[in-house]
């Protein structure tokens, strides 16, 4: 799978900067490659599709963080540390959704899940996960925990 063969769309982040509404950030994930491949990595061994629990996301920077950085944005198989998806992103794109996502958590902490990743294959949706982590790293892999989205409770 080649990341070309990925996009991304965010939605309800802009209240974050408008001090509106807090409404759950929502991440769609569209693939457009051999739909094959994509399922196979979204299954378990039990061959169950993986289910929030069992992923990760994560933003790992290709340089250091500033205005023009770049990232990759990752989906891995927390079982088997094995990447499901991945696709290039502005950082500040990324940031910006987990900013948003912190401040939803912040405002209604009586939801399970502080963001919302949709997969679809061709437009078509195939998983939908409430997720509550997004880890960010830098370029040299360590782990950037102000920038990064960890529920409290949670030890690294």
């Amino acid at each position: 799978m080649r990341r070309e063969h990925f996009t991304l769309d965010v939605s309800n982040v802009d209240w974050v900067e408008t001090d509106g509404e807090p409404e759950k950030p929502s991440v769609s994930i569209d693939f457009t490659g051999p739909a094959s491949m994509l399922r196979e990595r979204l299954t378990g061994p039990d061959g169950e599709i993986l289910d929030a629990a069992e992923t990760d996301v994560a933003l790992r920077l290709q340089g250091p963080l500033g205005a023009d950085a770049t990232g990759v944005v990752s989906v891995t198989n927390r079982i088997t540390g094995d990447f499901v998806l991945e696709l290039n992103e502005e950082a500040e794109n990324v940031l910006r959704f987990i900013r948003a996502a912190r401040g939803y958590g912040e405002r209604d902490a009586d939801d399970d899940g502080r963001y919302e990743v949709a997969i679809t294959l061709d437009g078509d949706p195939f998983v939908e996960y409430d997720k509550g982590t997004f880890l960010v790293y830098d370029d040299e892999g360590n782990l950037l925990r102000q920038h990064s989205l960890i529920p409290s409770g949670v030890e690294l």
